[in-house]
């Protein structure tokens, strides 16, 4: 059973910064790709960042140059930087894991998720 727990989240104002972490366990298999995603209030999840398991990283534009996604070693944390944050990035945030070097930030193929970690940023 593959869980992912995400933490970090927090109130903050536009300009500032977090980070945010995500455990994963129970994941069996050598190839893979791990995501964020997040959904504001009304909204549809959306794919903010992923790294494929040999570093290749892809960013939606809105966050390009401001956001940073990596890997823990051992590899079983993911983390998202998130600098000079602005009103628009709030939302609840999410990890994900799928099978395979994916290079897609479509919610829609991706199948496990955590609980989210909220982030509010104020102007």
């Amino acid at each position: 059973q593959v869980q992912l727990v995400e933490s970090g989240g927090g109130s903050v104002q536009a300009g500032e910064s977090l980070r945010l972490s995500c455990e994963i366990s129970g994941w069996k298999y050598t190839t893979y790709s791990v995501g964020w995603f997040r959904q504001g209030p009304g909204k549809e999840r959306e794919g903010v960042a992923l790294i494929d398991e040999i570093g290749r990283t892809k960013y939606t534009s809105s966050v390009q140059g401001r956001f940073t996604i990596s890997k823990g070693n051992p590899e079983v944390t993911l983390y998202l930087q998130m600098d000079s944050l602005k009103p628009e990035d709030s939302g609840t945030y999410y990890c994900s894991i799928v099978y395979g070097m994916v290079t897609t930030l479509d919610p829609s193929y991706w199948s496990k998720w955590g609980q989210g970690t909220q982030v509010i940023v104020s102007s």
